[in-house]
């Protein structure tokens, strides 16, 4: 079964599931005073959690995801609570999915791995002293026919920009849905 990378199993999972958006991601949550008020991209934003608690709380948000239902359910939520949002359609897997979105003060990734390329152009698109929070499953998690190894987020995938970003705070976590990690950058 293909998971993450399934654009049908994506398009199909979010008109299924109802008017009402999920919470946003407790790590998120817990180290907004990480994230300098201004401009986020929401990489992998899914249909917004993550997107509409950055607006709510003062951030100009724009949300890339690869599946146009996840991001029209994003903009039907944005406008039924007033909020702008800037959405893109983009594939992550492709090396210039990044390319004229803009300049941004704060990036955020919840679970999606970035591949080599897309990691290398973070820094071009995070201001100085911006902020990248990404969070997913940590490399102790357990693997199955949804969650490949392929899919885990590993320090070591951020060796290509070590010179241009300083590892700020890591946090590990466990519950009933596996292992996680949190890896909070700020941009030299």
């Amino acid at each position: 079964m293909i998971y993450i990378g399934d654009e049908n199993y994506w398009n199909n999972k979010f008109y299924d599931r109802g008017s009402k958006v999920l919470e946003p991601d407790q790590m998120l949550v817990m180290n907004l005073e990480h994230l300098t008020k201004g401009r986020v991209l929401d990489l992998a934003c899914g249909d917004g959690r993550n997107s509409l608690f950055l607006m709510e709380n003062g951030f100009d948000v724009t949300g890339v995801d690869f599946s146009q239902e996840a991001l029209m359910r994003l903009e039907r939520f944005s406008d039924s609570k007033g909020y702008d949002v800037s959405t893109f359609q983009r594939d992550l897997t492709h090396k210039e999915a990044l390319k004229n979105l803009g300049v941004f003060d704060c990036i955020i990734v919840n679970h999606y791995r970035l591949s080599e390329q897309i990691i290398k152009d973070i820094p071009n698109v995070l201001k100085s002293k911006g902020t990248l929070l990404i969070s997913g499953f940590s490399k102790k998690h357990k693997t199955d026919d949804k969650i490949k190894d392929s899919d885990l987020i590993r320090f070591e995938d951020f060796r290509v920009i070590k010179d241009k970003l300083e590892l700020i705070k890591e946090i590990e976590t466990e519950d009933a849905r596996g292992s996680f990690i949190t890896y909070i950058f700020k941009c030299i």
